[in-house]
């Protein structure tokens, strides 16, 4: 789909400086669009590139006030990050448009779907599916029987959403992600061999949830495995059976938590970041890439290292860290004068 610089400025509370019939239709960087996109400058480092961009519209502060002459059209605006934000949101919308079930699909007994819905080429919906409006589920996906999805959530290609799987309105689900497989869960016998332990339970996933591509969610062994509302869960992370992570809590790409931990709100977890079982990570906490979470940690902590503790500390610790081969030196010359 096409608009014009004006339509940008209207839809951006704008003003267009240049040709406000120019059209665009993609979304490009500064330094490296092509005639027929919409770029934006915020960073001053960029401004040089307002001259030579090839983009037919750019998005400028309002104060913005130019040195040379233009061959892209300007939309000034308050904030032009926070305006291309909007435009990229606009354009990702335009796409999830369609509707309808393609042939190529399946969909069993007892089925109910909104209006709006679509459903891509050899997807499965299993028996006693429930589903919102304006759902979109695009090839090669396969939903369990009883599960429920909310309004307006997406699901990629290749996704797997198991049975009795619960997800709220507004998710996102990329492709390949996980949903409901059985929780690791086994018993040892005398021998040395395991028993396979029947997990039982199922995934409540709530509103404004995003879960990244090749991201498994484990269902409980009893109950649920519980992801709160505005939880942002990345490529290639890992949550145990039985798990709850409180709501608007971010976690990075590999990323593992294991069984019965419960992650409080509002947390941020980096990448490669290791959480053990049983155990309460409280509200606010910040927790650094590559961090081993063997305790529980309270409220508003920032923590970092293996096995984690104090971010401060292990920063004021790792100048001592670095140094140790110098120190042990130092030891080993002190000690030869000591003999002596």
């Amino acid at each position: 789909m096409e608009f014009t610089a004006l339509q940008i400025a209207d839809l951006l509370n704008g003003t267009v400086q240049g040709n406000k019939d120019v059209l665009v239709s993609h979304l490009s960087k500064i330094e490296d669009a092509k005639a027929g996109s919409l770029s934006f400058l915020a960073n001053p480092r960029y401004t040089p590139y307002v001259y030579t961009t090839g983009a037919s519209v750019t998005l400028v502060s309002s104060d913005f006030k130019p040195d040379n002459d233009l061959t892209t059209t300007l939309v000034l605006v308050d904030d032009p990050y926070s305006s291309f934000t909007k435009m990229l949101n606009h354009f990702a919308a335009l796409k999830q448009t369609k509707t309808g079930v393609h042939k190529h699909s399946s969909i069993e007994s007892e089925v109910s779907y909104g209006k709006d819905f679509y459903l891509g080429a050899f997807s499965v919906l299993s028996e006693r599916v429930n589903i919102g409006d304006n759902v979109k589920i695009h090839h090669n996906v396969h939903i369990g029987a009883d599960v429920s999805i909310g309004d307006n959530t997406i699901i990629y290609s290749g996704a797997n959403i198991a049975d009795d799987t619960i997800i709220g309105a507004n998710c996102i689900i990329h492709s390949n992600a996980v949903i409901g497989a059985d929780g690791f869960g086994f018993s040892p016998n005398k021998d040395g061999s395991y028993n396979k332990i029947p997990q039982t339970g199922n995934v409540v996933i709530e509103d404004d949830v995003e879960v990244g591509s090749n991201t498994t969610i484990d269902r409980a062994t009893l109950g649920s495995t519980i992801i709160r509302k505005g939880v942002k869960l990345d490529n290639l992370v890992q949550i145990a059976h039985n798990v709850e992570i409180g709501s608007h809590t971010v976690i990075a790409a590999q990323s593992g938590v294991a069984g019965s931990t419960k992650i409080g709100s509002n947390c941020v977890l980096g990448g490669q970041v290791g959480v053990g079982g049983h155990l309460k990570v409280g509200d606010r906490v910040q927790v650094q890439a590559q961090t081993g979470v063997l305790k529980n940690i309270p409220d508003d902590s920032k923590i970092m290292g293996t096995p984690a503790f104090d971010y401060n500390q292990f920063s004021r610790s790792y100048v001592h860290f670095k140094n140790l081969p110098k120190h042990i030196n130092t030891l080993h010359e002190l000690q030869k004068k000591l003999n002596k």
